[in-house]
């Protein structure tokens, strides 16, 4: 019954067209028949020239393969029904075998086979017949376990073969054509003219070449063949980086054997307790199989004295009542008598932990999450070339790649829709790797013009490796102090922006944005990987900062995604929490911090490792998913990509004094010092005095940042100290002097 609902569900459904939708059938069927009565014609030609008389063994044959197939199949189901259907398949092989070739045909095969296979068959056809006969009897009477053993041997054995041909293929293409398999790997000589030029083996293919962009010439080794260099890109124009520089994750299949066991022993085990259920639906997942259970009836009976016409009652031969069973009520069984045995069927299935969705969004039934044997890899490429994420790519820029379903199915989400994300996991449970599946995500498919980075890394290893990429805004900041001046500049920033808005009469960024006249604003994301260590400082101020952020910079562009180890109430306040509607919690410790993060219980039974409930604005429960994973290679290339030399004279656009303010609130990390001082020290030589104007109007920066740069020069002595606001002498150096003092 259950493997029929399970088939039932898994059927899709069929429609028949209209008349003449028929009608084209049919013709098209007349059409092919002649051809297909050649064909069959063919066949049993080739089957007689072949076989001969024993041909007759063929359906023998085909009824033991198909009794195999479906006794294995189905072995771990039990059911009586399956067994009367091998019983009645075996004795139609026996017949077959046994019966009609004797009586009905008058031959006897073993004498007259006839046919090229027939002669070689000649003298062995007992023997032929009677490992038919063994092999039905092993189908027929081998116990439900061993037959079970045997298919899953099989399924091993067949996989293994589909490998092994898929190998000897791949290899067989990677031979017969090098140029799809071999990359561009060589050693770069240097020309007499002083031109560089790298020996390749094979010619690459056209996205392999962007390798070759740092060479001037391109010399195939094989054929001498000279190659042009892959053109630079021009100037004030991005281009997005390769799918190619991300891997695909490791899929683990379950067999269907596992996973009928596995039903087989929920139905028992809920049987056991008096809960009448079955399953209906298998859903295999990454890291966990959903089982669908249909609660059954609670069906409630009585036993009723029997009377006859007259209303006397009925008695048997021994003089006792007659007695009938009658149904008082039908009800379904309560949800919660499945939810109450969780350990129970944890127990039964030998799994560490399962958590029980009550119901399924969307469908009648109760699923049952158990951890798989063996967990896949998710790859942040799996998730992009999904449907579903590209759905949302053409709408939004800032399209988030979150993981696999329950059910394997792509989850993607849009970040001006959440508008804010807040997640929080455990130390280990993938909280770094999701934020790095976020930035990969928005990296793949933006620009330095349209998005733009504010990333805060206390625990200074997670996030520093973003640090070279064009899409920061400031260099990644560690220090707490610092972290404080940036919440305040994104707050300055918001307000800045909806003054802008204001003026031209925008509502929103998109709007703002699409005005020609405007100078286009990008996003800003700021990030923040460990919000217990800004609370621990200065939690009031934090705190308001962030609700403020969070409450209005949704219609500026400015998004948050805040993560912390530490979900308790003095971390995650209410007010914080109440403006993230969209959360993430991967495994936590108690249902303490589940709660505090997700309002509800279920993260303490995640099993870590990228496990994590995902609460979108729009759901009223979590969901379960496998979080994306991103190596560390992947991360490197992407960055490698972005700080590429051929992106070196192209700057992100500058809008108004926005960076220059935020560099001058957090200031500049270790000893380094600020880029534009030297082109400073210029044009203080050229100039009789300098002021902070000067400076804004030559290198085209801020009002804060020149008075810094006036500041600095002031320090190295090359300019005079002055008034704040006014410009400042030009300390000359005399040349006639040997000592190199400065002079005015």
């Amino acid at each position: 019954m259950a493997s029929r609902a399970r088939s039932r569900a898994r059927r899709p459904t069929r429609r028949s067209g209209g008349p003449g939708v028929r009608w084209q059938r049919w013709a098209l069927w007349l059409s092919l028949a002649p051809l297909i009565a050649v064909g069959i014609a063919l066949a049993v030609w080739g089957l007689w020239t072949a076989l001969g008389l024993a041909v007759l063994l063929v359906p023998g044959v085909a009824a033991t393969v198909y009794l195999a197939r479906l006794r294995f199949t189905q072995a771990v189901v039990g059911r009586w029904r399956i067994i009367a259907t091998s019983l009645i398949w075996g004795g139609v092989a026996l017949i077959g075998l046994t019966v009609l070739p004797s009586t009905v045909f008058g031959l006897v095969l073993p004498e007259q086979p006839g046919g090229r296979l027939g002669e070689m068959l000649a003298g062995r056809m007992p023997l032929v017949r009677m490992s038919l006969l063994v092999v039905l009897g092993v189908v027929l009477l081998a116990p439900a376990r061993t037959a079970a053993l045997v298919a899953q041997a099989g399924r091993y054995v067949w996989e293994g073969i589909r490998a092994t041909v898929k190998w000897v293929a791949r290899s067989w293409r990677r031979a017969s054509m090098p140029r799809r398999s071999v990359r561009p790997t060589g050693s770069v000589l240097q020309t007499a003219s002083g031109a560089s030029a790298l020996i390749v083996d094979v010619l690459p293919e056209r996205e392999d070449q962007a390798a070759l962009v740092a060479s001037d010439r391109v010399i195939v080794a094989s054929t001498g063949e000279e190659l042009d260099p892959l053109p630079v890109a021009p100037a004030g124009r991005w281009e997005l980086p390769s799918i190619e520089l991300l891997e695909r994750g490791a899929v683990v299949e379950v067999g269907p054997v596992d996973l009928n066991e596995r039903a087989r022993l929920i139905e028992e085990a809920l049987r056991s307790y008096n809960v009448d259920a079955k399953v209906v639906q298998i859903n295999p997942g990454p890291v966990v199989t959903q089982f669908g259970v249909e609660p059954g009836w609670d069906v409630r009976t009585r036993d009723v004295r029997e009377r006859d016409v007259d209303g006397r009652l009925k008695v048997d031969r021994d003089g006792n009542p007659v007695m009938r069973r009658e149904v008082t009520s039908r009800t379904r069984v309560k949800v919660e008598r499945i939810t109450s045995l969780a350990n129970d069927l944890s127990l039964a299935l030998a799994a560490p932990s399962i958590r029980i969705e009550a119901p399924v969004p969307g469908k009648p039934v109760v699923g049952i999450e158990v951890p798989n044997a063996s967990a896949s890899v998710v790859g942040v490429r799996d998730v992009i070339e999904s449907s579903a994420f590209q759905k949302l790519r053409a709408r939004s820029k800032l399209t988030l790649a979150l993981g696999k379903g329950a059910a394997g199915e792509a989850i993607a989400a849009d970040l001006p829709r959440m508008p804010h994300l807040l997640i929080a996991g455990a130390t280990g449970s993938g909280k770094s790797v999701c934020i790095n599946a976020i930035i990969t995500s928005i990296l793949m498919h933006a620009t330095p013009d349209e998005v733009r980075f504010l990333m805060v890394d206390p625990k200074r290893v997670e996030l520093t490796a973003f640090d070279a990429i064009p899409h920061l805004l400031a260099p990644v900041v560690v220090d707490t102090e610092r972290a404080r001046a940036a919440l305040r500049w994104a707050s300055q920033e918001m307000d800045r922006r909806y003054r802008r808005f204001a003026a031209v009469g925008a509502r929103n960024l998109d709007g703002y944005n699409r005005n020609q006249a405007n100078l286009p604003l990008p996003y800003i994301i700021i990030i923040i990987d460990e919000l217990a260590d800004l609370m621990m400082t200065a939690p009031d101020e934090v705190e308001r900062t962030l609700c403020r952020l969070a409450q209005l910079a949704r219609a500026t562009g400015i998004h948050l995604v805040v993560a912390t180890q530490r979900p308790s109430v003095d971390v995650v306040t209410g007010l914080i929490k109440a403006n993230f509607p969209t959360r993430i919690s991967f495994a936590v410790t108690s249902q303490v911090d589940s709660r505090t993060i997700l309002d509800t219980v279920g993260a303490e039974k995640l099993l870590g490792r990228g496990d994590m409930l995902y609460l979108p604005t729009d759901a009223a429960r979590p969901k379960r998913l496998q979080g994306c994973y991103v190596a560390d290679g992947e991360i490197t290339r992407l960055v490698a990509y972005w700080t590429d030399p051929r992106w070196q004279d192209m700057h992100p656009q500058t809008y108004g004094d926005a960076r220059e303010e935020l560099e001058a609130l957090i200031g500049w990390e270790g000893d380094d010092e600020d880029p534009l001082l030297q082109r400073a020290r210029q044009l203080a030589e050229e100039q009789q005095s300098v002021s902070a104007s000067l400076l804004q109007r030559k290198l085209r920066i801020g009002y804060p940042r020149a008075a810094r740069l006036l500041d600095l020069l002031a320090d190295e002595g090359l300019v005079g100290h002055g008034d704040v606001g006014r410009s400042r002498s030009v300390l000359s150096r005399d040349r006639g002097h040997g000592d190199g003092d400065w002079v005015d």
